[in-house]
């Protein structure tokens, strides 16, 4: 690496530094020497993803346990009960009928814990 390609490294990430710096704000530290140091304001997302994907997640194992537990028979049997109840009886049904995660993931759950 030549003495200019080192430069010019280091020069592109004091602009990268830089540019988000004004792009996000700035947050100012003192550290133990008693220097002031500037440092981007680190920029989360809005909608938290991940805390999002994990309720999907735990709400089919949920379904899948259940599932599991009633039966097939059984299941569809307080779905449609649902579906005959007031309107949010009728979108909990709708959340809660089968489908084909909740019937493999149902019936991989059922050969471990649920067997007669």
């Amino acid at each position: 690496m030549t003495i200019d390609a080192s430069l010019d490294k280091r020069i592109n990430k004091v602009v990268r530094n830089h540019e988000r710096m004004r792009r996000n704000g700035v947050v100012r530290r003192v550290g133990k020497d008693g220097l002031i140091r500037s440092r981007p304001r680190l920029v989360r997302p809005a909608f938290p993803l991940k805390g999002a994907f994990l309720i999907v997640v735990l709400f089919f194992a949920f379904k899948a346990l259940l599932f599991a537990q009633l039966g097939a028979g059984n299941y569809a049997e307080k779905v449609e009960g649902l579906r005959s109840g007031s309107m949010v009886e009728k979108a909990g049904a709708v959340l809660m009928q089968e489908d084909p995660v909740t019937v493999a993931v149902g019936g991989y759950l059922k050969q471990f814990f649920f067997q007669n």
